[in-house]
């Protein structure tokens, strides 16, 4: 049977309406052969496209989603401190380009991990705060008791996200972590020599009081540089800086050090390496590198067995001569107290060449015998030795992120990692599931705090929950729209294939 086609009203219809003619009389021919799927082929080619979009959007949305995840890129030479039950970090170089001061990419973000709930070290919780004016390494934060802010001191400060140095910084800067806001406060008793010093590491008292030792104002690119000898104390208080006279008794300058403070006052001292050039004033200015070679090199590094200390209540000097185990020289190490006195030490690397890590990579120090020990330390979960790592004590755990690889790097190369490893200092096993409620037993933390006299800076906790809202409320608004489009598009299709015809007996059109 033929059929002709219905009255059309132009020629662009006349014509769409005459090829689904066609088509719909060759349908019907070739279902006389049982071909009964002819006219399907269409449809199912239609179904495939809508897939085929929806896939696609699917994936972006996906995209969208990972990309606004918080998840710092890996750097080192950053700095840490826990202020409340927020692991905090600052800055660092995220530069993989080693020994090239001048292609450093120093960055002044700041992100910490919220230690509040439980975690698995492969997808940690991390959060981004409001970035510094600065971008930062090579320094120290110490967090106050009296009101838990957090004080930036020293270290190379630069323009961000460069190699410049940014000659207008402020030698310290003051971070409330409660309402997200820095502050650069005026401080009594500054003089220039506060300004740039790094390759420190400070300690608080109770009383609010920040020791600083040593150091060196090297930023990479000198030619000349000062190296320190002195004691200086910044009272948070107050913001009153002074300087210690420097004793007979006291140490030369040490640089890449660590400083832990005990319960007693005491102030330790473990590794890095110090300046053994004769000495009779505060400072002395020596050329060349930071680490010399040959007859001029006035550099050596600290015997782990020679431990300087400090009396915070009488303000002196002692050596503790230490026994144990045998400890090689550490320096770009870090060192944490534990619950129990012990101090641990980890990572770093060869006083004199940062690719060759230092060994043992973990040990410790009894503070009441001043015996040095290596830890019985499990393999399992282990991460790679590493310098320039931060780690914390968290109640019985001590954790560890951020840090470059000198087993993987190269004198071209550094090898950076974010990961994050926890160790259970109670049984020296590696985990991989934190929990507060098992690690906080007798934590404590000091009241939050706001601050007064201080400049607002954005608010990066609303921008970042802002963007990552917008992010992927975005991307389930454009998958909604393409499936909306893709099934109109799908209905219109459909509809088109199977046109509504009216017969009459005088067509004579053939296929």
């Amino acid at each position: 049977m033929q059929y002709p086609l219905n009255t059309i009203e132009s020629s662009s219809d006349m014509y769409i309406n005459l090829h689904y003619s066609k088509l719909y009389n060759k349908i019907l021919t070739m279902k006389s052969f049982g071909l009964q799927n002819y006219k399907l082929q269409p449809v199912i080619m239609m179904h495939n496209s809508l897939h085929s979009t929806l896939f696609c959007w699917a994936i972006i949305l996906l995209f969208l989603f990972v990309n606004c995840q918080n998840i710092p890129n890996p750097r080192y030479e950053q700095t840490s401190s826990l202020i409340g039950n927020r692991l905090y970090f600052f800055g660092g170089d995220l530069s993989t380009d080693y020994k090239n001061d001048s292609a450093a990419n120093l960055t002044n973000e700041v992100w910490y991990l919220d230690l509040s709930s439980s975690f698995n070290t492969t997808t940690p919780p991390w959060r981004k705060d409001v970035g510094m004016q600065i971008g930062y390494n090579f320094g120290a934060l110490c967090v106050s008791p009296i009101d838990n802010s957090g004080f930036l001191v020293g270290g190379r400060m630069y323009i961000p996200n460069s190699a410049n140095i940014n000659l207008g910084s402020s030698p310290v800067y003051v971070f409330n972590s409660n309402i997200s806001l820095w502050a650069t406060p005026n401080i009594i008793g500054f003089n220039s020599s506060f300004k740039m010093r790094n390759q420190i590491q400070t300690v608080i008292d109770n009383y609010g009081k920040i020791y600083i030792f040593g150091g060196t104002n090297y930023t990479g690119l000198d030619t000349s540089y000062l190296v320190y000898t002195d004691m200086s104390i910044l009272d948070t208080t107050s913001m009153i800086r002074s300087t210690l006279d420097t004793p007979t008794n006291g140490p030369p300058p040490y640089l890449s050090y660590t400083a832990t403070l005990l319960s007693t006052g005491i102030i330790v001292y473990i590794g890095g390496y110090k300046l053994t050039l004769p000495f009779g004033s505060p400072r002395f200015r020596i050329v060349g590198p930071v680490i010399m070679s040959g007859s001029s090199s006035f550099l050596e590094p600290v015997s782990m067995y020679e431990i300087q200390t400090f009396n915070t209540k009488n303000y002196s000097w002692s050596t503790k001569v230490v026994g144990g185990d045998t400890i090689g020289t550490h320096a770009h190490h870090s060192a944490i107290l534990t619950q129990n006195g012990e101090i641990i030490i980890y990572g770093g690397s060869v006083w004199n060449d940062t690719l060759i890590p230092a060994a043992p990579y973990i040990a410790k120090l009894d503070t009441s015998s001043w015996m040095l020990s290596i830890a019985n330390l499990s393999q399992i979960n282990s991460p790679q030795l590493c310098e320039d790592y931060m780690i914390i004590a968290f109640g019985n755990y001590c954790i560890m992120l951020l840090c470059r690889i000198p087993s993987k790097s190269s004198m071209s190369y550094s090898a950076l990692s974010n990961n994050v490893y926890i160790l259970d200092i109670k049984s020296y096993t590696w985990i991989t599931s934190f929990n507060p409620n098992q690690s906080t037993s007798n934590q404590t933390f000091p009241p939050n705090k706001s601050s007064t006299n201080q400049t607002p800076f954005p608010d990066n906790h609303i921008n970042n929950d802002l963007f990552i809202g917008i992010g992927v409320g975005a991307g389930i608004v454009l998958l909604g729209v393409f499936s909306v489009v893709g099934f109109l598009l799908y209905k219109r299709k459909r509809q088109n294939q199977n046109p509504k015809f009216i017969p009459t007996p005088s067509t004579t059109d053939r296929i």
